[in-house]
């Protein structure tokens, strides 16, 4: 049987990037984003329902997130989920699942005083042993 794991988000910010980088020097960015729906209601009254995911970006495409992106801003995101696992102080296992960000795209325009951002394509990695959680 056949598997796909592709996600495409198009929404806003919700904080700015927090950019880290890994043990091995690879730069990490994470963002959160707000991806709104609207729907009506069986009253016909429209309602706005909102998905917040956590999304992560690697490489290059994490440092210019970091230099074009700040929470509220417009972004297109393609990606795929993955499960981020971690144990905390106390020993208990937490996960959740996130989107690894394959390609940004900015979206909205510059800022006034801004260069114009671009459309980024993460580099390919090598195999998933560069992935640095």
């Amino acid at each position: 049987m056949a598997n796909l794991n592709k996600v495409f988000l198009i929404g806003n910010l919700t904080r700015d990037v927090d950019l880290r980088y890994s043990p091995n020097g690879v730069a990490v960015a994470r963002m959160g984003l707000a991806v709104n729906r609207i729907t009506k209601g069986q009253d016909g009254e429209k309602k706005e329902e909102v998905c917040f995911v956590d999304v992560v970006v690697l490489g290059k495409t994490a440092e210019n997130c970091n230099t074009y992106l700040a929470k509220g801003r417009p972004v297109f995101i393609e990606g795929r989920l993955q499960t981020n696992t971690w144990e905390t102080p106390e020993g208990q296992k937490r996960s959740k699942i996130e989107v690894l960000a394959e390609r940004v795209q900015f979206l909205g325009g510059p800022r006034p005083g801004e260069e114009k951002p671009f459309d980024e394509d993460i580099e390919s990695i090598e195999s998933e042993d560069d992935i640095p959680f």
